[in-house]
């Protein structure tokens, strides 16, 4: 899927975000700045009934947790050195709980990732325009 727009992003997200089940872990990829919180924002709304505004990306907390029927686990690894401390946060049995894992700068823990990860890559294909892929590990 190609997206023009953050707009785009986000409904590709709310969509998406229909499909998720509990027990699902979804992985997103990119580079900075390529929409993984805007996608983020628009699965959590989406899911947990709350508006795009209220969903803060985790950067410095690494978690944020959204209890609803269906919770959700956000985590945003940009500052994570590595799987070991991931480990060693405690969050390693996220990837187990009934809710679903959504996990900004995956590729931090990639080792860590169950066979039945959904990754979600954004990549630029030219100005203003983000390509949309998911694929299943």
């Amino acid at each position: 899927m190609l997206a023009s727009t953050e707009e785009e992003t986000a409904e590709f997200g709310a969509k998406f975000a229909k499909k998720l089940e509990m027990g699902d872990i979804v992985a997103l990829h990119g580079d900075l700045g390529a929409g993984k919180t805007t996608l983020a924002k628009a699965i959590v709304s989406q899911i947990a009934g709350v508006s795009k505004r209220e969903v803060q990306s985790p950067t410095f907390t690494y978690l944020n947790i959204y209890d609803t029927t269906l919770p959700i686990y956000h985590f945003d690894l940009y500052r994570l050195k590595n799987e070991e401390a991931f480990i060693q946060l405690g969050f390693l049995d996220y990837l187990e709980e009934e809710g679903i894992c959504l996990i900004e700068w995956a590729e931090r823990i990639e080792p860590l990732l169950p066979q039945k990860t959904i990754h979600v890559r954004l990549s630029y294909v030219e100005e203003g325009k983000r390509k949309i892929d998911v694929y299943q590990s």
